[in-house]
């Protein structure tokens, strides 16, 4: 008698925990052994502007991503030799990696001085120009690419040439008839950039200085003035390696600011005896 009790009562536990396991898993999308992927995991990876189809078809793909991933790490589990734990150990140092990288983060992003000014790009460059060799040709140019039908050719080939402020405002306020241009030659650009609206430019046996030059084909005409050259090993022109300098700049501030807080922890846990070195 006591023993049907305790065969009625095995029976009752398995059948109560085997109740539980259909209950917490009443909700999975899907199984690799005991591994269970819920509803709930699939809804929080959906992407905010997602739409049925999309959902579909991101269901199915995540799915199988998971199962994937889940057979992979079983069959590692079961083939990988980890004794000395050492995937632990790695688990444990990127952790703590990425736990001090935060902080640094945080602590550079309230206390670190971000603002550059002009003297500060000036400075560095004085300091540090000899480093900024060019290793290709910047120019500054002005040209302007029209159809050969235009009306007044004659007119705005001879705008192109005065180059005054005006003109240059005129030239400005035509642009939409240009099927190309750039009026801004203040400022440097890359020759191979130049190169491929110009490709002309390359029938130059030196690249030089252009007051005028005038070429068309059979659909265009192309007006070029090429104000000023810069050759590979030159020194850069401050105004084009000046996001660089801003660069250095901030990262050699945080470099030092880093340096700073470091120390000042030591002292400060030196001092409230919180770290002693034996």
């Amino acid at each position: 008698m006591i023993k049907m009790k305790q065969i009625l009562f095995l029976i009752l536990i398995s059948l109560l925990a085997s109740c539980d396991q259909k209950e917490l898993n009443v909700n999975a999308i899907a199984r690799v052994n005991d591994s269970y992927l819920y509803e709930e995991e699939f809804i929080s990876s959906l992407p905010a502007d997602y739409t049925r189809n999309d959902s579909i078809f991101f269901r199915v793909n995540y799915i199988n991503s998971w199962a994937t991933e889940q057979l992979l790490l079983q069959k590692s589990k079961i083939n990988i030799d980890d004794k000395k734990n050492e995937i632990d150990k790695l688990v444990s140092d990127y952790r703590k990696d990425l736990l001090i990288s935060r902080y640094k983060e945080a602590i550079i992003k309230q206390n670190l001085d971000t603002v550059v000014t002009s003297q500060d790009i000036d400075q560095y460059y004085e300091n540090n120009k000899d480093i900024y060799r060019l290793n290709k040709e910047l120019v500054k140019i002005k040209y302007i690419q029209f159809n050969k039908d235009i009306n007044d050719r004659k007119e705005l080939t001879e705008i192109f040439k005065l180059d005054g402020e005006e003109d240059l405002m005129k030239l400005d306020e035509r642009k939409l008839e240009f099927n190309s241009y750039n009026l801004n030659d203040s400022i440097w650009v890359s020759y191979v950039s130049v190169l491929k609206k110009l490709p002309f430019l390359n029938e130059e046996k030196k690249l030089k200085k252009i007051n005028f030059l005038q070429k068309e084909d059979s659909l265009e005409v192309y007006l070029v003035a090429l104000k000023n050259v810069l050759y590979r090993n030159d020194i850069a022109p401050k105004s084009y390696v000046e996001p660089t300098i801003k660069q250095m700049i901030l990262h050699k501030r945080k470099l030092e600011f880093l340096k700073e807080i470091e120390k000042s922890l030591l002292e400060d846990a030196t001092k409230n005896k919180q770290f002693e070195a034996y």
